[in-house]
């Protein structure tokens, strides 16, 4: 894969985030790998996220880029639980989530390199 600048590389690193909220809901609809399109689908969207955090990483810090992306996957698969399976929005959880949402917010505008 080529070089990426580093807007291109937080893009990458964006989409990658989402492909592991993708599997993290896939796993709840595999049932435990029982049922095999869900399964299938889940599988693809971990390689791909994997894949894309690695190209991403040649751009940005793996320090920065990891933290960033399982904060993505964090808060997107908590906002899918609560939407998609009736998960508990209390307003502690909600906070919490921010909380995931300010680190992120900080990693990407203040720490980067």
């Amino acid at each position: 894969m080529p070089a990426l600048s580093a807007g291109a590389a937080w893009l990458v690193l964006f989409v990658a985030g989402l492909c592991e909220v993708g599997w993290a809901i896939g796993l709840k609809y595999s049932e435990g790998y029982t049922r095999l399109l869900p399964s299938v689908f889940t599988i693809a969207l971990m390689v791909l996220s994997v894949v894309l955090l690695g190209w991403s990483l040649k751009a940005l810090p793996v320090g920065t880029a990891y933290a960033v992306w399982t904060g993505i996957g964090a808060i997107g698969t908590a906002a899918l639980g609560i939407y998609l399976f009736g998960e508990s929005a209390a307003a502690l959880r909600l906070a919490c989530i921010g909380l995931i949402v300010a680190g992120i917010l900080g990693l990407k505008f203040l720490a980067s390199d």
